[in-house]
């Protein structure tokens, strides 16, 4: 179960946004049961890239195993 402030990895690009599937963003708000989720997406000196409503489908919790890759944010 996602909660509020738990990190979660984009399931897919969102080019308007200037986000990647793979993006790691932080849950500032859950909608309903789990059905929705406002997202946060930041740069490493923590501004704010955007601020997205997504879908249980459109994102996942990150994995223990897992590790975090950084890229260099491009213009929309």
């Amino acid at each position: 179960m996602i909660r509020e402030l738990d990190s979660v990895v984009l399931m897919r690009d969102l080019p308007e946004h200037g986000l990647r599937a793979g993006d790691v963003g932080v849950v500032v708000h859950v909608y309903g049961e789990g059905i929705g989720f406002e997202v946060e997406f930041v740069t490493g000196d923590g501004k704010t890239v955007a601020v997205v409503t997504l879908s249980r489908d459109e994102v996942r919790p990150i994995g223990k195993e897992e590790i975090l890759h950084v890229r260099t944010l491009t213009s929309t």
